[in-house]
Protein backbone atom coordinates (compact mmCIF):
# COMPACT_ATOMS: atom_id res chain seq x y z
CA UNK A 1 0.00 0.00 0.00
CA UNK A 2 1.19 3.54 -0.65
CA UNK A 3 0.17 6.93 0.70
CA UNK A 4 -2.73 8.28 -1.34
CA UNK A 5 -3.70 11.85 -2.13
CA UNK A 6 -7.03 13.16 -0.90
CA UNK A 7 -7.00 16.19 -3.18
CA UNK A 8 -9.92 15.20 -5.39
CA UNK A 9 -11.86 13.18 -2.85
CA UNK A 10 -14.98 14.76 -1.37
CA UNK A 11 -17.08 13.86 1.63
CA UNK A 12 -20.47 14.95 2.78
CA UNK A 13 -20.67 18.04 4.97
CA UNK A 14 -23.43 16.40 6.94
CA UNK A 15 -21.05 13.81 8.36
CA UNK A 16 -18.78 16.43 9.88
CA UNK A 17 -21.58 18.59 11.19
CA UNK A 18 -23.46 15.66 12.62
CA UNK A 19 -20.44 14.10 14.25
CA UNK A 20 -18.90 17.21 15.76
CA UNK A 21 -22.24 18.68 16.78
CA UNK A 22 -23.30 15.40 18.28
CA UNK A 23 -20.15 15.19 20.33
CA UNK A 24 -19.40 18.80 21.17
CA UNK A 25 -22.91 19.49 22.40
CA UNK A 26 -23.01 16.38 24.52
CA UNK A 27 -21.28 17.90 27.47
CA UNK A 28 -22.75 21.36 27.45
CA UNK A 29 -24.22 20.86 30.91
CA UNK A 30 -21.45 18.76 32.41
CA UNK A 31 -19.38 20.19 35.25
CA UNK A 32 -15.59 20.14 35.18
CA UNK A 33 -14.14 16.72 35.81
CA UNK A 34 -17.53 15.03 35.82
CA UNK A 35 -18.36 12.11 33.52
CA UNK A 36 -21.70 11.94 31.79
CA UNK A 37 -23.43 8.52 31.66
CA UNK A 38 -21.84 5.63 29.82
CA UNK A 39 -23.04 3.06 27.29
CA UNK A 40 -26.57 3.38 25.97
CA UNK A 41 -27.27 6.39 28.18
CA UNK A 42 -24.39 8.47 26.79
CA UNK A 43 -25.41 7.57 23.24
CA UNK A 44 -28.90 8.90 23.87
CA UNK A 45 -27.50 11.89 25.74
CA UNK A 46 -25.18 12.80 22.87
CA UNK A 47 -27.91 12.40 20.27
CA UNK A 48 -30.35 14.55 22.25
CA UNK A 49 -27.91 17.46 22.18
CA UNK A 50 -27.42 17.40 18.42
CA UNK A 51 -30.07 19.92 17.35
CA UNK A 52 -28.98 22.46 19.96
CA UNK A 53 -25.41 22.69 18.63
CA UNK A 54 -25.74 22.12 14.89
CA UNK A 55 -26.32 25.74 13.93
CA UNK A 56 -23.49 27.03 16.07
CA UNK A 57 -21.04 24.57 14.56
CA UNK A 58 -22.33 25.23 11.05
CA UNK A 59 -21.63 28.93 11.52
CA UNK A 60 -18.18 28.17 12.92
CA UNK A 61 -17.24 25.98 9.97
CA UNK A 62 -18.42 28.64 7.56
CA UNK A 63 -16.04 31.13 9.13
CA UNK A 64 -13.01 29.23 7.78
CA UNK A 65 -11.11 29.64 11.04
CA UNK A 66 -7.35 30.09 10.88
CA UNK A 67 -5.66 26.86 11.90
CA UNK A 68 -2.56 24.72 11.52
CA UNK A 69 -2.86 20.96 11.88
CA UNK A 70 -1.08 17.64 11.53
CA UNK A 71 -2.60 14.28 10.72
CA UNK A 72 -0.58 11.08 10.88
CA UNK A 73 -1.93 7.95 9.18
CA UNK A 74 -0.57 4.48 9.79
CA UNK A 75 -2.22 1.32 8.56
CA UNK A 76 -0.90 -2.23 8.36
CA UNK A 77 -2.76 -5.10 6.74
CA UNK A 78 -0.61 -8.15 7.48
CA UNK A 79 2.74 -6.98 6.06
CA UNK A 80 1.47 -4.21 3.77
CA UNK A 81 1.68 -0.70 5.20
CA UNK A 82 0.58 2.90 4.72
CA UNK A 83 2.50 5.54 6.67
CA UNK A 84 1.95 9.19 5.79
CA UNK A 85 1.53 12.65 7.29
CA UNK A 86 -0.61 15.57 6.16
CA UNK A 87 0.40 18.98 7.48
CA UNK A 88 -2.07 21.74 6.74
CA UNK A 89 -2.47 25.49 7.05
CA UNK A 90 -5.59 27.58 6.66
CA UNK A 91 -4.96 31.31 7.03
CA UNK A 92 -6.93 34.49 6.47
CA UNK A 93 -10.42 35.51 5.33
CA UNK A 94 -10.97 34.38 2.65
CA UNK A 95 -8.47 31.66 3.46
CA UNK A 96 -5.28 30.64 1.76
CA UNK A 97 -4.89 26.87 2.12
CA UNK A 98 -1.92 24.52 2.01
CA UNK A 99 -1.95 20.78 2.58
CA UNK A 100 1.24 18.73 2.31
CA UNK A 101 0.67 14.98 1.94
CA UNK A 102 3.99 13.17 2.48
CA UNK A 103 4.80 9.50 2.73
CA UNK A 104 6.89 8.49 5.76
CA UNK A 105 8.14 5.44 3.88
CA UNK A 106 9.48 7.15 0.76
CA UNK A 107 10.71 10.74 0.99
CA UNK A 108 10.22 11.10 -2.78
CA UNK A 109 6.49 10.49 -2.55
CA UNK A 110 4.62 13.69 -1.76
CA UNK A 111 1.98 16.06 -3.08
CA UNK A 112 1.63 19.63 -1.81
CA UNK A 113 -1.67 21.33 -2.62
CA UNK A 114 -1.70 25.16 -2.44
CA UNK A 115 -4.60 27.51 -3.03
CA UNK A 116 -3.75 31.20 -2.58
CA UNK A 117 -6.58 33.31 -1.22
CA UNK A 118 -9.06 34.29 -3.94
CA UNK A 119 -7.01 32.58 -6.64
CA UNK A 120 -8.97 31.13 -9.58
CA UNK A 121 -6.50 28.23 -9.67
CA UNK A 122 -4.88 25.88 -7.20
CA UNK A 123 -1.36 24.53 -7.47
CA UNK A 124 0.00 21.04 -6.88
CA UNK A 125 3.68 20.38 -6.22
CA UNK A 126 4.73 16.94 -7.48
CA UNK A 127 7.24 14.85 -5.57
CA UNK A 128 9.78 12.82 -7.60
CA UNK A 129 7.49 9.74 -7.57
CA UNK A 130 5.02 11.78 -9.64
CA UNK A 131 7.55 13.59 -11.82
CA UNK A 132 6.39 11.73 -14.94
CA UNK A 133 2.98 13.42 -14.73
CA UNK A 134 4.24 16.81 -15.91
CA UNK A 135 7.41 18.42 -17.31
CA UNK A 136 7.46 20.95 -14.43
CA UNK A 137 7.54 20.72 -10.64
CA UNK A 138 4.06 22.22 -10.32
CA UNK A 139 0.74 21.85 -12.08
CA UNK A 140 -2.18 24.23 -11.82
CA UNK A 141 -5.88 23.55 -12.28
CA UNK A 142 -9.10 25.56 -11.98
CA UNK A 143 -10.18 26.01 -8.37
CA UNK A 144 -13.69 24.56 -8.11
CA UNK A 145 -14.24 24.22 -4.34
CA UNK A 146 -15.79 27.68 -4.10
CA UNK A 147 -17.15 28.46 -0.65
CA UNK A 148 -17.16 24.85 0.57
CA UNK A 149 -16.00 24.30 4.13
CA UNK A 150 -12.84 22.58 5.31
CA UNK A 151 -14.14 19.11 4.52
CA UNK A 152 -13.53 19.83 0.85
CA UNK A 153 -9.76 20.27 1.01
CA UNK A 154 -6.89 17.95 1.79
CA UNK A 155 -6.09 19.50 5.17
CA UNK A 156 -9.37 18.43 6.76
CA UNK A 157 -10.79 15.84 4.41
CA UNK A 158 -9.52 12.83 6.34
CA UNK A 159 -10.58 14.13 9.74
CA UNK A 160 -14.06 14.65 8.32
CA UNK A 161 -14.09 11.00 7.26
CA UNK A 162 -13.08 9.94 10.76
CA UNK A 163 -15.85 12.05 12.26
CA UNK A 164 -18.29 10.54 9.79
CA UNK A 165 -17.30 7.05 10.94
CA UNK A 166 -17.71 8.07 14.58
CA UNK A 167 -21.11 9.57 13.85
CA UNK A 168 -22.30 6.41 12.11
CA UNK A 169 -21.05 4.26 14.98
CA UNK A 170 -22.71 6.41 17.65
CA UNK A 171 -26.05 6.81 15.90
CA UNK A 172 -26.39 3.38 14.31
CA UNK A 173 -24.47 1.09 16.65
CA UNK A 174 -24.57 2.90 20.01
CA UNK A 175 -20.81 3.21 19.94
CA UNK A 176 -20.48 6.12 22.40
CA UNK A 177 -18.62 5.12 25.56
CA UNK A 178 -17.84 8.14 27.72
CA UNK A 179 -17.75 11.92 27.84
CA UNK A 180 -15.77 13.81 30.47
CA UNK A 181 -15.28 17.52 31.04
CA UNK A 182 -11.90 18.68 32.32
CA UNK A 183 -10.97 21.45 34.74
CA UNK A 184 -9.79 23.65 31.87
CA UNK A 185 -13.19 23.41 30.19
CA UNK A 186 -12.10 20.93 27.55
CA UNK A 187 -14.11 17.81 26.78
CA UNK A 188 -12.81 14.29 26.14
CA UNK A 189 -15.03 11.70 24.53
CA UNK A 190 -14.45 8.08 23.63
CA UNK A 191 -16.36 5.85 21.26
CA UNK A 192 -16.13 2.51 19.51
CA UNK A 193 -15.93 2.80 15.73
CA UNK A 194 -17.21 -0.23 13.89
CA UNK A 195 -15.29 -1.73 11.02
CA UNK A 196 -18.39 -1.23 8.86
CA UNK A 197 -18.47 2.50 9.61
CA UNK A 198 -14.70 2.72 9.08
CA UNK A 199 -14.97 1.15 5.63
CA UNK A 200 -18.20 2.91 4.61
CA UNK A 201 -16.62 6.29 5.29
CA UNK A 202 -13.35 5.35 3.54
CA UNK A 203 -11.32 6.58 6.48
CA UNK A 204 -8.38 4.98 4.69
CA UNK A 205 -8.55 4.25 0.98
CA UNK A 206 -7.53 0.62 0.70
CA UNK A 207 -6.90 -1.00 -2.70
CA UNK A 208 -9.56 -3.46 -3.80
CA UNK A 209 -7.15 -6.35 -3.31
CA UNK A 210 -7.17 -5.68 0.44
CA UNK A 211 -10.89 -4.90 0.67
CA UNK A 212 -11.57 -8.31 -0.85
CA UNK A 213 -9.72 -9.95 2.06
CA UNK A 214 -11.66 -8.18 4.84
CA UNK A 215 -14.30 -10.80 5.50
CA UNK A 216 -17.35 -11.19 7.79
CA UNK A 217 -15.34 -12.01 10.92
CA UNK A 218 -13.16 -8.90 10.73
CA UNK A 219 -16.19 -6.73 9.92
CA UNK A 220 -17.63 -7.51 13.37
CA UNK A 221 -14.68 -5.78 15.05
CA UNK A 222 -14.26 -2.16 16.21
CA UNK A 223 -11.60 0.50 16.68
CA UNK A 224 -11.33 3.02 19.51
CA UNK A 225 -11.71 6.78 19.02
CA UNK A 226 -10.84 9.59 21.43
CA UNK A 227 -11.95 13.14 20.70
CA UNK A 228 -10.79 16.27 22.53
CA UNK A 229 -12.66 19.58 22.26
CA UNK A 230 -11.57 22.85 23.87
CA UNK A 231 -13.79 24.98 26.08
CA UNK A 232 -15.44 26.55 23.03
CA UNK A 233 -16.26 23.19 21.47
CA UNK A 234 -13.44 23.36 18.89
CA UNK A 235 -11.88 20.06 17.86
CA UNK A 236 -8.24 20.04 18.97
CA UNK A 237 -7.28 16.36 18.91
CA UNK A 238 -8.73 13.18 17.42
CA UNK A 239 -7.25 9.70 17.64
CA UNK A 240 -8.67 6.56 16.07
CA UNK A 241 -7.00 3.19 16.10
CA UNK A 242 -6.46 -0.32 17.32
CA UNK A 243 -5.61 -3.78 16.02
CA UNK A 244 -8.23 -6.25 14.85
CA UNK A 245 -7.92 -9.80 13.58
CA UNK A 246 -10.18 -12.11 11.63
CA UNK A 247 -10.47 -14.15 8.46
CA UNK A 248 -6.81 -15.10 8.83
CA UNK A 249 -5.61 -11.47 8.68
CA UNK A 250 -4.57 -8.66 11.01
CA UNK A 251 -5.33 -4.96 10.53
CA UNK A 252 -3.63 -2.27 12.60
CA UNK A 253 -4.82 1.35 12.40
CA UNK A 254 -3.44 4.50 14.00
CA UNK A 255 -4.93 7.85 12.91
CA UNK A 256 -4.03 11.00 14.83
CA UNK A 257 -5.21 14.53 13.99
CA UNK A 258 -4.27 17.52 16.14
CA UNK A 259 -3.90 21.28 15.99
CA UNK A 260 -0.31 22.45 15.71
CA UNK A 261 -0.01 26.05 16.85
CA UNK A 262 -0.92 29.30 15.12
CA UNK A 263 -0.03 29.64 11.42
CA UNK A 264 1.63 32.69 9.87
CA UNK A 265 2.32 33.82 6.31
CA UNK A 266 5.72 32.13 6.63
CA UNK A 267 3.93 28.76 6.63
CA UNK A 268 2.67 29.35 3.08
CA UNK A 269 4.73 29.01 -0.10
CA UNK A 270 5.05 31.71 -2.70
CA UNK A 271 2.99 31.39 -5.87
CA UNK A 272 5.23 29.34 -8.19
CA UNK A 273 6.84 30.93 -11.20
CA UNK A 274 4.78 30.44 -14.36
CA UNK A 275 7.75 28.79 -16.10
CA UNK A 276 7.64 25.98 -13.51
CA UNK A 277 3.90 25.34 -13.80
CA UNK A 278 2.09 23.01 -16.20
CA UNK A 279 -1.42 24.36 -16.73
CA UNK A 280 -4.31 21.90 -16.65
CA UNK A 281 -6.82 24.20 -18.26
CA UNK A 282 -10.04 22.18 -18.21
CA UNK A 283 -11.78 19.20 -16.62
CA UNK A 284 -10.60 16.82 -19.35
CA UNK A 285 -6.96 17.67 -18.62
CA UNK A 286 -7.53 17.39 -14.88
CA UNK A 287 -9.24 14.01 -15.23
CA UNK A 288 -6.43 12.68 -17.40
CA UNK A 289 -3.86 13.91 -14.88
CA UNK A 290 -5.54 12.16 -11.95
CA UNK A 291 -6.12 8.99 -13.94
CA UNK A 292 -2.41 8.80 -14.60
CA UNK A 293 -1.68 9.57 -10.96
CA UNK A 294 -3.95 6.70 -9.96
CA UNK A 295 -1.96 4.34 -12.14
CA UNK A 296 1.22 5.31 -10.27
CA UNK A 297 -0.43 4.89 -6.86
CA UNK A 298 -1.84 1.48 -7.76
CA UNK A 299 1.52 -0.01 -8.64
Amino acid sequence: MTARTTIRSRTRLTALLCAVALLAGACGNATAGTPVPNGDEVSSYLSAKFSDTLQKLSDSLGNNDTRKSVQDTFARFDQKKINSTITAVQLGHPPARLSKNHSNQDSNEYLDDFHPANSPVEYLLLGPVYASLAPTHWVSMPYTAGDYNECYWGGSHDVCKMLGAIDDSVTKSKGAQSANSKADGSIELTANVTMTAFLDNSVITFPQSILDQIGPEMKTKSFQAKITLDGQGKLTDLQLGGTVTGDGHELEINEHYRLDGVPTENDLPKVPDAADVTVLADSAAVDDFYNRMGEIQDR
